[in-house]
């Protein structure tokens, strides 16, 4: 089984080079591959199954080519919440749900639910996965989902800048009380952008990077996990 893990690309045109280094992903990887995880903000907003920008088109070519090649899972970000059943029936790939457990007992999220202490962030969390904000956006054409993005990823950047650092960090008793909850060893996620390997009590967190200098990404061959950055501008992942 060789399985590859990646979050927080933060895709917000398919110019960049961001968005190159995920084609290149596809392209060169995923023939070997036999699942390909996608753990949450793979781009920068995701305001409905019906988004029409370049984008989000580039974002369904992608799917498409890779879900040919091996199985590819995709899990709901903060930025990126948003995946419905439509692009999961027109590109081939699974949505999974906040929390995935693999067959080897690891688990999988996107991170954001584990900082709690971001108390702030979480109450508006739990409003952007509610009903009611999914009627408001039922209600809404494209052009205003589009403003409205904007205007949250703008209140964001904002509040995070002036947050302490602790703070939207993930709790070490929201890691260690999920890990308990599925009697699991070994967590996988992305969202803090603090890349890393952490083992706590014979427990191992690995932390995604964001897409920057980098591709950050987890790759699993043979029961090993290892955390790798490659080069993005025209190099293979």
């Amino acid at each position: 089984m060789r399985r590859l893990f990646v979050s927080d690309l933060h895709l917000d045109s398919p110019d960049s080079r961001h968005a190159l280094g995920f084609r290149n992903l596809i392209d060169r990887s995923t023939p070997d591959l036999d699942e390909l995880y996608l753990l949450g903000d793979i781009t920068e907003a995701w305001i409905g199954d019906d988004d029409d920008s370049p984008m989000a088109t580039f974002l369904r070519e992608c799917l498409i080519s890779a879900s040919k090649q091996c199985r590819v899972y995709l899990m709901h970000g903060n930025r990126d919440f948003l995946y419905g059943d439509k692009l999961s029936a027109d590109t081939g790939v699974t949505l999974m749900e906040d929390v995935h457990q693999l067959d080897d007992g690891t688990l999988l999220c996107h991170g954001d639910s584990l900082c709690t202490d971001d108390s702030q962030y979480q109450q508006l969390r739990i409003w952007l996965r509610s009903p009611a904000f999914a009627e408001q956006l039922a209600g809404m054409s494209l052009a205003e989902r589009r403003t409205l993005a904007g205007q949250l990823r703008g209140a964001s950047s904002r509040e995070t800048a002036n947050k302490a650092s602790n703070i939207t960090d993930v709790n070490a008793t929201a890691v260690r009380d999920l890990l308990r909850r599925y009697k699991a060893t070994r967590l996988i996620h992305g969202h803090t952008h603090r890349p890393g390997i952490h083992t706590v009590d014979g427990t191992e967190r690995i932390v995604i990077g964001d897409w920057n200098r980098c591709g950050w990404h987890v790759s699993n061959t043979g029961g090993r996990y290892e955390l790798q950055c490659l080069p993005l501008a025209g190099a293979p992942l």
